[in-house]
């Protein structure tokens, strides 16, 4: 087939364009290499057709689109506390490119498949459950609530102690960001626009994604990246909180499957998926676990201190994705042994402190 991957030099675009290749289709990729820096990474696959370009030219799209038969929109500008003080830069990348994409599509009046990185920071907090007033999902927290009852979330009704359970897709939205609200904007409008033009689209919400390729020298990328990158330094891993906020980390090997299926499963088309391990992994453990690797006795310097915006706790519910042939195989450890073996040879420039200083600047830590 002949598809097209946006963002397919970023990191999760580059590894879905291999598996096209490996299985025998013809991929194209528009990037703007804006994610490397405006170099051509050398990990891109020669065997697809590169086209340095933004999804926002319309003409280039309606150039490329004509017999394409699935398109992974993967280009997005990525960093959940930076979008919240760079609002106009994410809202054009994320918005207005999927709106031209979406535009394209229209205009040359063709049905491609189309399948979405939607995210799960459009659910905000996950899913709590409260032993006497069962199940809840909580309002994004306030400083003002956390300096009352602590950094978990309390049970609305009872105020008393809650624990995180899986989130399914049907959970209600509640966006914790600009860059979760540009998301939203995304999975609804691809979603509307599919049924009404009858094209079919998947959403595909990626939980905490890793592995090799995502930038070592990006503080607003990954946290398994950005504390690589710190250890790799000799720096102490920084904490937000007290470290014991989770996060559902899912291998790129699985998201790739996952897009693959996607591609394939008629039963996929106008559905979401959660796309995640169902596994929560503390901050804190995650530190750990990246400087036992290195073998460097670094201390975990936790801050006590609360990012506006940030979540507690999401854990992906997976049941739906399972039923069409989906499981996560890649667990943490082996994947974070992935990522060091291929960080030996990667630069790894530590930008965390400067992008701390701004996140305070900005009045959000």
């Amino acid at each position: 087939m002949k598809v097209l991957v946006t963002g397919g030099a970023g990191f999760i675009g580059s590894h879905i364009v291999d598996k096209l290749i490996e299985l025998g289709h013809k991929v194209t990729i528009i990037d703007n290499l804006t994610s490397t820096s405006g170099k051509k990474p050398e990990y891109l696959n020669p065997k697809a057709k590169f086209i340095l370009g933004d999804v926002k030219d319309l003409n280039l799209l309606q150039k490329v689109l004509p017999e394409t038969e699935v398109i992974f929109h993967e280009a997005a500008s990525v960093g959940i506390a930076q979008s919240n003080y760079e609002v106009d830069p994410f809202v054009d990348n994320n918005c207005v490119g999927t709106a031209r994409l979406l535009q394209a599509i229209i205009n040359l009046k063709i049905k491609p498949k189309l399948i979405i990185s939607a995210s799960n920071t459009t659910y905000g907090e996950g899913l709590y459950s409260c032993e006497k007033h069962g199940k809840f999902h909580p309002e994004i927290r306030t400083q003002e609530e956390i300096n009352t009852y602590g950094f978990d979330p309390v049970c609305p009704i009872c105020k008393g102690i809650s624990k995180p359970v899986p989130t399914p897709e049907e959970t209600e939205l509640n966006c914790n960001s600009i860059y979760a609200y540009t998301k939203k904007f995304q999975e609804e409008t691809c979603l509307f626009l599919g049924k009404l033009y009858e094209f079919p689209v998947v959403l595909l919400k990626y939980f905490n994604v890793f592995g090799p390729r995502q930038s070592l020298s990006n503080p607003y990328t990954g946290v398994s990246a950005i504390f690589m990158s710190r250890v790799k330094n000799g720096n102490n891993p920084l904490v937000y909180e007290d470290g014991n906020q989770t996060r559902d980390f899912v291998s790129i090997h699985d998201v790739v499957e996952a897009n693959i299926l996607a591609m394939k499963k008629l039963e996929a088309n106008y559905k979401v998926f959660n796309v995640g391990s169902g596994i929560p992994t503390t901050i804190n453990d995650l530190a750990r676990e990246i400087c036992t690797l290195y073998k460097k006795d670094l201390k975990i310097e936790t801050t006590n201190k609360f990012r506006k915006g940030d979540i507690r706790h999401c854990i992906s519910d997976t049941t739906r994705i399972k039923e069409i042939g989906w499981s996560p195989k890649v667990g943490i450890s082996e994947g974070l042994r992935e990522i060091y073996e291929w960080a030996k040879n990667q630069e790894a420039v530590d930008h965390f402190d400067k992008a701390n200083e701004e996140l305070k600047e900005k009045g959000l830590i």
